[in-house]
């Protein structure tokens, strides 16, 4: 890259937005500047920016390789557009609710260049403009009016030192009073909005004056270091961990950071106890919550089975002669130990019979006339569990019903569920708080059947549910380990359980002559890795085993970040892959385009829609400033500024992936993931690919995740729980 040394500056309309993240403010806009025949590409960093508006740029001219002349900005200044192309574009970009291309158009050609002022102060005029009746006039101006305190925000949290990329989720749980709220006590911000951490919120306490070690701050150190804790798995923190994080955060003496301990200790804000005999300190709601979970245990467990004692030899007999069923005998004993199991664990790993063993249960149930419900953690592995079981099965999170508006659940002490036998699949997703809000719901009457597979990897929340229910040796616990015919002749299932030992792959060669369902690709070179995987995913997977790019393959990476991270591979993909691909709206960082497969991160209860959860963009709406997202055949609405809660999805992490089967898996692996490179986060991604799985990457990456014990130590206690509640 060439560059001159003159300063220069220069000045125009913004004509497209190509990119922008508002997580850094880094842009890169197409603008329409008068002295220049053609528009110029101006690369810069801005907190916020929408067509139409007019810019100032101060930098200098430079050569890109790659995209050729372009101004980089060492400043960027925006304000309102003032003539009516800028207008037009502006009010046209889908900044407000109810205007769209088509009636900003007509909007400048009825006010011209009044429009705002008309907006602003003689909203009734624009009733004048046809098509605009009372109810699109009352979504122009709520619109404007939110965009108006949004702004605001964003400038507040800009002379700040805080990215803006939350300004409209801060709006939505602030409302107007978002900036008094913030200056009466910014660390609220960490606790509220996801995405804000202490750090941002710290920058905005000094500048309004707040002192370094005041106990406010301290306190609010302590609590995010917590939360950090429980962000990473962990449900309690040793307490000297605790104080070391603390003081690096907050560059206090210890003092007053024990001090601060003890007042949040006093308020009941966090508890302190011990885990394997180390003193340490816990969110009090977490601490609660294994607790609670060990004793819903023992409730459930104490009571009577909720069907009659079964004659098993007879059940046997009349299971094989009348549903073809034949099993092992280390299957036999596994199913004599459900069925005379109030509670009990199934685990194993892929091709050991699990889903067999699920059939069988229902099947013997069933004919006793025991109600079932079936649930899952996820949308897709509740749909597998019915493809499977041929029952209908639902997610966890609708069985419980979400309480809408107010958080938690519906279905819970004083609204059990109906069922005398539950079954949970993929158990080693849920987290602490989701398997005690289903607890809670569950009857003492009822039974309770808990399937997964404890080499996968944990849930992404916090604590360690089925690993440590099984380690405590409280419940009947059946484990699987027989690989039977079917599952031997999967070079996926042999594998899974030969890395899962650490041992090596049976690799089949891409060019042999007969295909096999798992291929290891060898290739040293970053670049020429993500070449490589685009080719196969966009071209070689769909040719030569009739799988559709976007619904059936789907891209696992150890990361998120790097070259060959999801970020990165999510933008290539969506180019190769989606004939719309360039033609949609820019949100968050993302282009989202109509086809594009797109993942929910985090829950929203209101819409019914799950982290982890993947749709595909079927609508973009301009003028509502709406797209509509697919997800599980139901479409659901999302304004342009909730779009911070959905990613682009033809690549996603593995940890992401949990409770997900996709027809076909491909995995990049190189060393630039080395701290990804654990053996139970490799077995979980090789384990989603239900007809296909290729690796490709070095082959040194690919053993050391193979010989990689090390596993997430999370500090838990409900083993001790579940220990102690035995006694």
């Amino acid at each position: 890259m060439n560059s001159t040394s003159k300063q220069d500056f220069i000045s125009g309309t913004v004509e497209r937005v190509t990119y922008h993240n508002p997580e850094n403010g880094f842009c890169v806009l197409r603008i329409n500047v008068k002295c220049k025949k053609d528009s110029v590409t101006v690369v810069g960093h801005i907190n916020g920016v929408f067509c139409g508006e007019f810019i100032q740029a101060h930098g200098l001219w430079i050569n890109d390789r790659s995209h050729g002349p372009q101004f980089r900005a060492e400043r960027l200044d925006s304000s309102a557009p003032d003539s009516r192309e800028g207008i037009q574009k502006y009010l046209g970009s889908g900044l407000i609710k109810g205007i769209g291309p088509v009636y900003a158009k007509k909007l400048v050609d009825i006010f011209k260049e009044d429009v705002f002022e008309v907006i602003e102060n003689e909203p009734n005029r624009l009733k004048s403009v046809p098509g605009i009746g009372a109810k699109r006039l009352s979504l122009i101006l709520k619109g404007w009016k939110e965009q108006k305190v949004i702004r605001e925000i964003m400038v507040f949290l800009y002379q700040n030192g805080v990215t803006t990329a939350r300004a409209v989720r801060i709006y939505k749980i602030y409302g107007d009073k978002s900036i008094d709220l913030i200056r009466e006590n910014p660390y609220r911000l960490a606790k509220d909005i996801r995405g804000i951490g202490f750090v941002s919120a710290d920058k905005i306490a000094q500048n309004i004056g707040i002192e370094k070690d005041a106990s406010v701050r301290v306190r609010a150190g302590i609590q995010y270091a917590l939360l950090e804790s429980m962000s990473d798995g962990h449900c309690g923190i040793p307490t000297q961990k605790l104080i070391s994080l603390a003081k690096k955060l907050l560059d206090v003496d210890e003092g007053f950071i024990v001090s601060a301990i003890d007042a949040e200790l006093t308020n009941e804000e966090i508890v302190t106890d011990s885990i394997r005999g180390e003193e340490c300190i816990f969110l009090r709601t977490l601490f609660h919550i294994e607790k609670s979970i060990s004793l819903h245990m023992k409730r459930l467990s104490k009571s009577p089975l909720p069907w009659s004692e079964i004659d098993f030899d007879k059940a046997m007999r009349w299971l094989f002669k009348n549903n073809s069923v034949q099993l092992a005998e280390s299957q036999l004993s596994a199913l004599s130990k459900i069925l005379s199991s109030k509670v009990c664990i199934l685990t194993g790993g892929p091709g050991v019979g699990k889903t067999t063993l699920v059939n069988s249960v229902l099947k013997v149930l069933k004919a006793k006339q025991v109600d079932i419900t079936l649930c899952a953690p996820t949308g897709r592995a509740a749909k597998r569990l019915s493809e499977t079981t041929g029952a209908e099965a639902q997610t966890i999170h609708r069985l419980l019903q979400p309480n809408m508006g107010e958080g938690g659940f519906q279905k819970k002490e004083d609204n059990l569920l109906s069922c005398s036998l539950l079954i949970v699949d993929e158990a080693s997703m849920i987290d602490v708080s989701l398997m005690l809000s289903l607890l809670k719901a569950l009857p003492s009457s009822s039974g309770l059947l808990i399937v997964g597979d404890r080499d996968q990897l944990p849930s992404v929340g916090a604590g360690n549910v089925l690993s440590d229910l099984i380690s405590s040796g409280s419940l009947p616990v059946v484990e699987l380990t027989e690989i039977f015919r079917q599952g031997s002749e999967s070079k996926i299932i042999t594998n899974a359980h030969r890395i899962n030992k650490g041992m090596y792959i049976e690799n089949e060669k891409p060019d042999a002559g007969k295909l096999s369902d798992f291929y290891f690709i060898e290739s040293e070179e970053n670049e020429i890795i993500a070449e490589k995987l685009i080719e196969i995913v966009s071209k070689r997977i769909p040719n030569r085993f009739s799988l559709d790019p976007v619904h059936d393959i789907q891209v696992l990476c150890p990361m998120n970040r790097g070259s060959l991270g999801a970020q990165a591979l999510n933008i290539s993909l969506q180019t190769a892959i989606n004939t719309n691909a360039g033609h949609g709206v820019t949100r968050f960082g993302w282009t989202f385009c109509i086809g594009d497969k797109v993942m929910q991160t985090a829950n929203d209860y209101d819409k019914e829609v799950f982290n982890g959860d993947i749709g595909f963009v079927t609508q973009i709406n301009e003028e509502k400033t709406e797209i509509t997202i697919q997800f599980d055949h139901r479409d659901i609405l999302y304004d342009f500024g909730e779009l911070d809660n959905v990613t682009l999805a033809y690549a996603s992490t593995i940890h992401k992936s949990q409770g997900s089967e996709f027809p076909a898996v491909v995995i990049p692996l190189t060393m630039s993931h080395y701290p990804m490179l654990k053996r139970n986060l490799f077995y979980t991604g090789v384990t989603r690919g239900r007809k296909l799985v290729i690796l490709i990457g070095q082959k040194k990456a690919l053993n050391l995740a193979i010989r990689s014990t090390d596993r997430d130590n999370r500090w838990t206690k409900l083993r001790e729980w579940m220990e102690l509640a035995d006694n």
